[in-house]
């Protein structure tokens, strides 16, 4: 077997899952802290790779500061919904946060294909023709400065949840709300910034993967159920669990598609997911916010 065709699998698949983390780490953010299901994630990640068309396509703005610019104003969007919808939910109405984020996705979805239709569109950087060969393995400049975007993101929201009071206050919501609530914390502006920072991450990773796939308004749909299968095997509301599982999945993508076809990309990650829960039904590092 090729070496080099190895080693190829292997970055593309740590650099595929680390953009995967993003969305992953934003999905298990909101369900740890609001234990809301968010159905919209898909439609959300859609979002983030229209912004980036529009700023990179209509505005000429450069990669880096286009992935960022979209990351703010999906962050936005989210500030939106929490303030209209997501607030108004209750402790335990788990069921109703399922069929209003539905129906967010559903709205936002058709939102898309009502304003820009359903053509596909090609969002072009020079970045995504130039290679870095490195012993042997060529890496296209675009996935690399992607990688190392969400990377960098990855490492600042760990900081963000662990040295701040920012953080401390999203985790002890998540762990306790009774008691984060007597010792004076305002949950519904904990939550909202939880929404805010997840819905940012997703944002940027929806834009930061434009460039390389064709963008329309169901691109989030099957990244919707892929983001689903990565939490639980991380351990659904389990941060760092997502990260790693997103990892793990972008691995198994790429040497499923490598190897074998990309016909079997899903079935690979899915499988996974259904072996996994028949061993650790809680996943890989059970359930809760933790870092």
């Amino acid at each position: 077997m090729d070496i080099s065709l190895l080693g190829q699998l292997l970055i593309n698949g740590l650099i595929l899952g680390a953009i995967y983390a993003l969305v992953a780490v934003g999905l298990s953010l909101i369900f740890g802290v609001l234990e809301i299901v968010n159905f919209a994630h898909g439609q959300i990640f859609a979002l983030g790779a229209f912004a980036m068309l529009v700023l990179s396509n209509w505005l000429g703005l450069p990669y880096v500061v286009g992935v960022a610019a979209s990351g703010v104003l999906i962050a936005m969007v989210g500030f939106l919904l929490y303030e209209s919808l997501l607030k108004h939910l209750k402790s335990g109405e788990f069921e109703r946060g399922i069929i209003l984020t539905l129906a967010i996705g559903m709205i936002l979805q058709n939102a898309l294909l009502a304003t820009v239709g359903a053509t596909p569109h090609i969002i072009d950087f020079p970045e995504v023709y130039s290679r870095i060969e490195f012993l042997g393995v060529g890496i296209e400049q675009l996935r690399l400065t992607a990688a190392a975007i969400a990377l960098g993101t990855l490492a600042a929201v760990w900081w963000l949840l662990t040295r701040t009071r920012f953080g401390m206050a999203m985790r002890a919501l998540a762990q306790n709300p009774l008691a984060a609530t007597v010792v004076g914390m305002n949950p519904k502006r904990v939550a909202g910034h939880a929404v805010i920072l997840g819905m940012g991450l997703t944002g940027m990773a929806g834009a930061s993967l434009a460039p390389l796939f064709t963008v329309h308004p169901l691109l989030g749909v099957s990244l919707l159920f892929k983001a689903f299968a990565i939490v639980i095997i991380g351990g659904l509301g389990h941060i760092p669990g997502a990260a790693v599982a997103a990892l793990i999945v972008g691995l198994a993508e790429s040497f499923a598609g490598g190897l074998g076809s990309t016909v079997l990309q899903d079935v690979v990650v899915f499988g996974l997911m259904i072996v996994l829960l028949q061993v650790k039904p809680l996943g890989l590092f059970g359930q809760g916010v933790r870092i």
